[in-house]
């Protein structure tokens, strides 16, 4: 009879075992997939944000001929953006065209007819828009991957991610040249 009660609290203990590993192994593969579905999210307003450069450039190449290195620049960090493969790559790509188009905006401020362009305008508010709506994007990418993150760290989850093999993902990181003070000279030059 002991012998029964002991079979059976033992297999009640392997029960509860194994609900608890399907149950943290489940969270992990839910985590996961917030994550994939946050970058996703991203890449969306990348891809819109990559189509609709062609256009803006096209308009400022009419009135900045003295600015072809910007606009170089721009294209060329566009083009980083389209052939980058892994997540690193598209991480330092999508930051290295951020960077062009601020310096490309920068320019613009010397071109009051260029300001004044309809189209101009209306492509700068759409990109400026695609910015404010890719840094959104990029925070809850990265509350995601800390969420993920921490929990294959910690202790009992960290056996079970260990034993199914999930790892720690990189989250979203600036340049370190973007962490600068930035130097504001209201003097014409």
């Amino acid at each position: 009879m002991t012998g029964w009660i002991v079979l059976g609290v033992l297999l009640l203990l392997l029960l509860g075992l194994t609900l608890y590993v399907i149950l943290i192994y489940n969270g992990f593969v839910q985590l996961k997939n917030n994550i994939s579905r946050d970058w996703s999210n991203i890449d969306v307003l990348l891809k819109q944000r990559y189509d609709e450069l062609p256009k803006l450039i096209k308009v400022c190449e009419g009135y900045m001929q003295h600015e072809k290195q910007t606009l170089e620049a721009v294209i060329k960090a566009r083009n980083m953006a389209g052939t980058a493969r892994s997540d690193q790559d598209k991480m330092q790509a999508q930051n290295m065209l951020t960077d062009t188009l601020k310096s490309l905006f920068m320019v613009v401020e010397r071109y009051p007819e260029l300001k004044a362009d309809a189209g101009f305008r209306q492509l700068g508010n759409r990109i400026t828009e695609l910015e404010d709506q890719i840094a959104d994007r990029r925070e809850l990418y990265n509350a995601a991957v800390t969420i993920f993150n921490t929990r294959i760290d910690q202790f009992p989850d960290v056996i079970i991610a260990r034993l199914f093999n999930f790892t720690a993902r990189n989250l979203w990181e600036i340049d370190a040249a973007h962490r600068q003070d930035v130097e504001v000279n209201f003097q014409q030059i």
